[in-house]
């Protein structure tokens, strides 16, 4: 560590409350296995020599006289210190506050508030939210890094206790890069000794593609050599130094897979898949992709930075490179490496060169490959998978036309036929148990499963044991208004205009007009439709209800509830869209109020049958007071009546 000017100025910098508790929690608690923190900070150091190899392209003097790549890891035990050293792109006063003064820029207080306080459920969160240095403290009561970022002349020194504050200060420092050094904790000694540390080194960051080097272990000096020349030991690489993906398959382990998923995506959970290909011919690329188990907390923000790690032969380009797969992949986390895209290659480039689309393309047929081959070998695995992005992959069966019937084939959803919201049916399952008669795919939107499985829409389909879709995710509205059929069947919303049952469709065709007539004499109509007034386009007899008294019915081009309060709570303003109501005949509540000669009454009791019919399915009251008041009487009126 090199010393501080003679006449140093420390900053005294405090964390943020949130990011305290998280510092807290995650050295007192969330870790089990404590020696992951050198994987973290040997990533760290690789990825900084990764950003000097782009950045040197364009101006190589920022490589001075030291072109030679590697992290050096030296300890001393009797000092309880352990440094971690690179000559990568190093980092300037203000890079050091963004990168190690703020614990991620974005979600603390999310992350915080999925705690369980069970710590072997919470430790499993952490992967989710990224935040591999903190891990140094684990090991250490204090933690300094030096550091000079390439092309200054002015070093910085970051310390902290992991407590509560960190410190700054400006130093002299010769060589660029970044220095690490950890103060062990007494219960940490293990990790100043030498085998310890390479056992790690090779276990965790073998792939790393840069030589992590230790100093050589010489042979000790024996009585008869005391008067020889001692030597002094050099520095010797510990890892293979060998890009993962640039090595075959059949030579790749299936923990070195895993290191090098956890190295990419500083993820502390394994993958759930991978896929490592080579591609030769009109393009030559390699690709080494991989599925997390778990969603991040910020996967619904689109406009957050993400993508793969881009290499264009072996020199790194960027971290997130998004144009190699489309928005809704952007879980998939991996490395591409292409000899064909020139060295100098920019984001702008990237965005209009038909290399990148061809690459594109194939690399999401691939991920699409992989999400298919699990479905149908391990289907709990793939159940897995879509409880946690399910979601995203809905984005794109709306949006990526030319994938869409291999999106939907992944596509899952719960069922009038299932148990729970988590028993999910795919599509071709789903038409392979429908009777011969039924030539559409039923399906019914609303916001939770307990509002669609409960919804009076379904009574004539439960009745005769026919199979509806239950849609509930926020996003499954604007899905089924793009993905309008499966093949070349037709999805049907139950909620929607006159539906009709498997075999029924025929008569109802021929017989339509007779059937509006019929229903437009039925006593009910005039009464209720005075009643109700401008608040509904139409009043008429219900052939969907069997059990419930009343249902609202959406006009086919009208917006549905779901949609229309996503729509409304973003500012937008709505037009008025106005439901079919429909009574049920047959209801004992319907027969009596079709008898009730008090019209105040009649109207107070239609009122209370209108705002259920509402709340059944998920809409909110115009006025829940009136709601209140109208079912307030009507109580009194019962107790009065039992006296």
């Amino acid at each position: 560590m090199s010393e501080a000017t003679s006449e140093p100025t420390v900053e005294t910098h405090r964390f943020q409350t949130e990011a305290k508790q998280l510092l807290k929690l995650m050295i007192h608690s969330l870790y089990s296995n404590r020696e992951i923190f050198l994987r973290e900070l040997i990533s760290n150091a690789s990825d900084a020599i990764d950003k000097l190899r782009f950045k040197a392209l364009e101006n190589p003097e920022l490589l001075g006289d030291d072109a030679d790549y590697h992290i050096d890891i030296t300890f001393d035990k009797e000092a309880k210190t352990l440094t971690i050293t690179d000559n990568g792109i190093g980092m300037t006063h203000d890079e050091v506050i963004t990168n190690l003064g703020t614990i991620a820029k974005s979600g603390t207080a999310e992350f915080l508030s999925h705690l369980t306080g069970d710590q072997a459920k919470d430790a499993q969160l952490i992967g989710q939210f990224g935040v591999g240095f903190y891990s140094a403290f684990m090991v250490a009561d204090e933690v300094e890094v030096a550091t000079l970022a390439a092309g200054s002349d002015q070093g910085v020194l970051w310390r902290s206790a992991g407590e509560d504050a960190y410190d700054m200060e400006k130093i002299e420092r010769s060589a660029r890069g970044t220095s690490v050094t950890l103060h062990l904790k007494d219960d940490a000694l293990d990790f100043a000794e030498d085998f310890r540390l390479r056992s790690v080194v090779r276990r965790y960051s073998d792939h790393i593609g840069v030589p992590v080097r230790m100093l050589e272990q010489l042979p000790e000096t024996t009585d008869e050599a005391e008067d020889a020349e001692v030597k002094e030991p050099g520095f010797e690489a510990v890892n293979s130094a060998q890009a993962l993906w640039t090595r075959p398959r059949t030579e790749v382990s299936d923990e070195e897979y895993t290191e090098f998923y956890k190295h990419v995506s500083h993820d502390f959970e394994d993958p759930l898949s991978w896929s490592h290909n080579k591609v030769e011919g009109k393009l030559e690329y390699n690709s080494l992709l991989y599925l997390p188990k778990r969603a991040p907390f910020d996967l619904y923000q689109r406009d957050i930075p993400r993508g793969l790690k881009l290499y264009v032969q072996r020199v790194f380009i960027m971290d997130d490179a998004e144009q190699f797969l489309p928005l809704y992949l952007r879980f998939v986390k991996g490395v591409i490496d292409s000899n064909d895209l020139p060295l100098n290659v920019s984001r702008e480039i990237l965005q209009e060169d038909d290399r990148v689309t061809s690459i594109k393309n194939a690399l999401t047929k691939r991920v699409l490959n992989m999400l298919d081959t699990m479905a149908k070998k391990e289907p709990e695995k793939y159940q897995a998978f879509w409880d946690e992005f399910g979601e995203v992959l809905k984005e794109g069966a709306g949006e990526d036309f030319a994938n869409r019937e291999a999106l939907a084939k992944l596509l899952r959803f719960a069922s009038t036929k299932g148990e729970g919201s988590k028993k999910t049916v795919s599509l071709d399952r789903y038409l392979e148990r429908k009777s011969e008669d039924q030539d559409v795919i039923y399906y019914i939107c609303s916001e939770t499963y307990e509002t669609a499985s409960r919804s009076p829409h379904l009574e004539m389909f439960k009745d005769r044991d026919v199979e509806v879709l239950l849609m509930f995710d926020r996003i499954d509205e604007w899905l089924m208004s793009s993905l309008t059929q499966y093949g070349d069947v037709q999805f049907v919303d139950v909620m929607r205009g006159d539906v009709t049952l498997p075999g029924e469709a025929k008569d109802a065709d021929d017989n339509e007009e007779t059937n509006d007539e019929e229903d437009e004499k039925h006593p009910l109509v005039e009464r209720i439709s005075a009643v109700l007034g401008d608040k509904v386009d139409k009043v008429r007899p219900s052939k969907r209800l069997t059990q419930s008294p009343a249902c609202l019915v959406l006009s086919e081009d009208a917006m549905g509830v779901q949609m229309r309060k996503i729509l409304e709570a973003s500012g937008q303003s709505m037009p008025e869209s106005k439901p079919i109501f429909e009574f049920n005949p047959n209801h004992l509540l319907l027969q009596r109020l079709d008898m009730e000669p008090d019209e105040d009454r009649f109207a107070e009791l239609v009122g209370i049958l209108f705002d259920q019919a509402s709340l059944a399915e998920g809409g909110a009251l115009t006025d829940p007071g009136a709601y209140v008041e109208r079912l307030n009487r009507l109580l009194l009126e019962l107790l009065d009546s039992d006296k």
